[in-house]
């Protein structure tokens, strides 16, 4: 669902992105794919980072930060059990997308 947190499917790419978060309307549910965005592992500190575009996300008690400019389509038998949900962090979530999509 949208806004749920789930392991990266992608065992290569794990070490650096260990979860990717489903942004994808719901009412697009019957489509074969879900639009993700990769949480990366960073060892910058939420100061360093441009807030808006890279907001920090708690996984698992890990400090993760959303990649918004990596969104990519995948096929959601991929995703599997829901790790978390980041519903309540949807505002900063679109905004990064905005930042992505206008640069503002």
């Amino acid at each position: 669902m949208q806004f749920d947190v789930y392991e990266n499917p992608s065992a290569r790419m794990r070490d650096v992105y260990p979860f990717v978060v489903d942004i994808q309307s719901d009412l697009l549910g019957a489509l074969a794919t879900r639009m993700v965005v990769p949480l990366a592992v960073t060892a910058l500190r939420p100061g360093e980072l441009p807030r808006r575009l890279c907001p920090v996300f708690a996984v698992n008690g890990t400090s993760l930060m959303l990649v918004p400019f990596e969104a990519a389509p995948l096929d959601k038998r991929l995703l599997k059990a829901e790790i978390t949900s980041v519903r309540e962090r949807s505002y900063d979530i679109i905004s990064a997308m905005d930042a992505v999509l206008r640069g503002c």
